[in-house]
């Protein structure tokens, strides 16, 4: 750890510019230092250190002092790839605890003849957090079991604004009734986000923002855009997790986790094979390779078979979840380690898993490239897979919180609003 801080040491050059991405997973630690051009975001510096067992525990820092280690080594690489230190970094919160909602608050106003302004605005969304912080702390203190957990808001998005039924991106100046108002909010208990901040403490490193991992998801594809209609399904399957988020014209209308991940099919060879877990590990990796002995390849398959059947299961429970949808879109997108499983991805093509789900015909399934991430450019060759989508979403939170949208729209001031 001394030897990563003082390679951490040489490039002593800071820029306001510079933003760090830590995607603290449950398998790997990756850090992406990113430059900000305009309204682009060019990635001159990656690294990667993979974790120990005992580091997370379902998503959550478990081992402050083995993340650190980890989060030294991959920020040393990527550090001397980019010749610069950056300060400012933004680092994704998982977990099962992490409560994504999308809610919608009914306005009556009380004079409906007098314009909209931006105070009238900014009312409404406060109570609309008040509400979605209310039902989050419900949920997670039903779940723990503990009624006096500590939550705290993590990110928030308008969805959209409807004015008498009529919906509007700006609503500003305008008349009438009725103000519905649809914001997406995720609420993380205070022990997970207080490790996140012990970790950026140790580091040196100035927390701009905590994000939701499937939130960052959701912002990758989205971009600047603020009229974007893009509308998918956003699974980020890591080791621990799986991070699921529901995109609907451009607003992401929730996110939903669940513990099974990457790792779980990995230990369920392990049980079943009765060998170490670093030796199923290798096992799962070659699957998809043509290496494997006919017996070994079979008792493997057996075995992920197993977990995927549980983990599909999963994926139906948590998009059931979305009740408030008339269909669900017939798009979706992995990422992630766990998506890097040939027979996870054909199982979502070929199998039966959504036929009680509402979606209007069976959904295309493909993982997200780096390419259709918009406005974020990589210039080291090294952000190459679906593996890195997280950490790009992260620096797209970063430029958000920084500088906020180009575009003027009301949307997007309050957006750069709710995300400070």
């Amino acid at each position: 750890m001394l030897l990563d801080k003082l390679k951490r040491a040489l490039p002593a050059r800071e820029d306001p510019r510079h933003i760090v991405a830590l995607d603290i997973g449950t398998e790997f630690v990756k850090a992406l230092i990113a430059r900000l051009d305009d309204d682009e975001l060019t990635i001159i510096g990656v690294g990667r250190q993979h974790q120990s067992l005992s580091d997370m525990h379902s998503g959550a820092i478990a081992d402050i002092g083995g993340v650190v280690r980890n989060c030294e080594a991959a920020l040393s690489d990527a550090e001397q790839q980019a010749g610069i230190q950056a300060k400012r970094v933004v680092i994704g919160i998982a977990g099962e605890l992490v409560k994504g909602l999308t809610q919608t608050i009914r306005y009556k106003r009380p004079q409906p003849d007098l314009p909209l302004d931006v105070r009238e605005m900014e009312f409404i969304i406060e109570k609309v957090q008040e509400r979605a912080q209310t039902k989050a702390q419900k949920q997670i203190a039903w779940e723990t079991g503990n009624n006096d957990v500590e939550i705290k808001l993590v990110n928030s998005a308008i969805v959209s604004i409807h004015i008498d039924g009529y919906k509007v991106s700006n609503p500003i100046g305008f008349q009438g009734k009725d103000v519905a108002v649809q914001i997406y909010t995720a609420f993380a208990p205070m022990v997970h986000i207080g490790a996140l901040e012990r970790t950026a403490s140790e580091l040196d490193l100035d927390l701009i923002a905590v994000a939701a991992e499937p939130f960052a998801v959701a912002r990758s594809v989205l971009g600047t855009d603020a009229s974007s209609n893009f509308t998918a399904i956003l699974a980020d399957v890591g080791g621990g997790t799986t991070d699921i988020a529901v995109v609907n014209d451009g607003g992401v209308e929730g996110t939903k986790m669940f513990g099974i991940g990457g790792r779980s099919f990995t230990r369920t060879i392990a049980t079943d094979m009765d060998i170490a877990f670093e030796d199923a590990e290798k096992l799962k990796l070659a699957l998809d390779g043509a290496n494997l002995k006919p017996d070994v390849r079979q008792a493997v398959n057996t075995a992920v078979d197993k977990t995927l059947e549980v983990w599909l299961n999963g994926v139906e429970l948590a998009l059931g979840e979305f009740d408030a949808i008339d269909h669900l879109p017939t798009r979706l997108f992995l990422c992630g380690g766990g998506a890097s499983l040939d027979k996870l991805m054909r199982a979502l093509n070929e199998r039966d898993w959504h036929h009680d789900l509402p979606f209007p015909r069976k959904p295309t399934v493909e993982r997200i490239h780096p390419s259709q991430v918009a406005g974020i450019h990589d210039s080291t060759g090294e952000v190459a897979d679906h593996t890195f989508i997280t950490a790009m979403g992260l620096l797209r939170v970063g430029y958000d919180t920084m500088v906020g949208s180009s575009d003027s729209s009301i949307k997007d001031k309050f957006n750069r609003i709710l995300s400070i």
